[in-house]
């Protein structure tokens, strides 16, 4: 595979971490870099690792982790997207607060790996190519860094023009990113 093959390939793996921050970075007060970066650093660890893992269940495996990526991507980013819309309507009914400065680790966290089950697909299918899984995987990882810590940095500016609302907009955006996979993966709207 070509460099410029592998670099479509990892803006394309890093798409969805990008929408997931910018959701993520508009719920937050005023996110900074150290916290943009912090996201990206995140988004972009993991997103290296699945397709290292995805390479690594190889042939044997490979129908089953395609067969059911798309569901599980699904179902935890429509509890996340879920869970923040709850976060949004509950401070728009409730008396006003302040939004987070950051969110926690395991949240940031699952919903990198929601957005990089996909990955471990492509990794999987990178196994039967003549690549190099670890310089694609960096490749994949550092793509997702600069975009995740951009969506986050994006999402600052948007956040305050949404108000407390951006918590809301930021889980219908993981709900959509979400349908978009399962309705990929299942060939609807073709």
């Amino acid at each position: 595979m070509t460099f410029i093959a592998t670099l479509i390939l990892a803006l394309g793996m890093s798409m969805d971490a990008f929408a997931a921050a910018l959701g993520k970075g508009a719920a937050l007060h005023r996110p900074g870099f150290r916290e943009a970066l912090r996201t990206g650093l995140i988004f972009g660890c993991i997103e290296m690792l699945t397709p290292l893992v995805g390479w690594a269940i190889g042939l044997a495996a490979s129908r089953y982790v395609m067969a059911w990526d798309h569901w599980v991507a699904f179902i935890l980013l429509a509890f996340l997207g879920g869970r923040m819309m709850m976060e949004g309507f509950r401070q728009t009914a409730e008396i006003p607060c302040e939004a987070p400065q950051q969110h926690g680790f395991m949240v940031l966290a699952t919903t990198a790996l929601a957005t990089s089950l996909d990955a471990l697909a492509v990794g999987v299918g990178l196994a039967f190519l003549q690549v190099n899984i670890v310089m694609t995987a960096i490749t994949i990882g550092a793509a997702t860094t600069v975009m995740a810590t951009t969506g986050v940095l994006v999402g600052r500016f948007i956040g305050p023009v949404l108000g407390k609302w951006a918590e809301v907009l930021g889980g219908l955006v993981l709900i959509a990113i979400g349908c978009t996979i399962l309705t990929e993966h299942l060939g609807l709207f073709r």
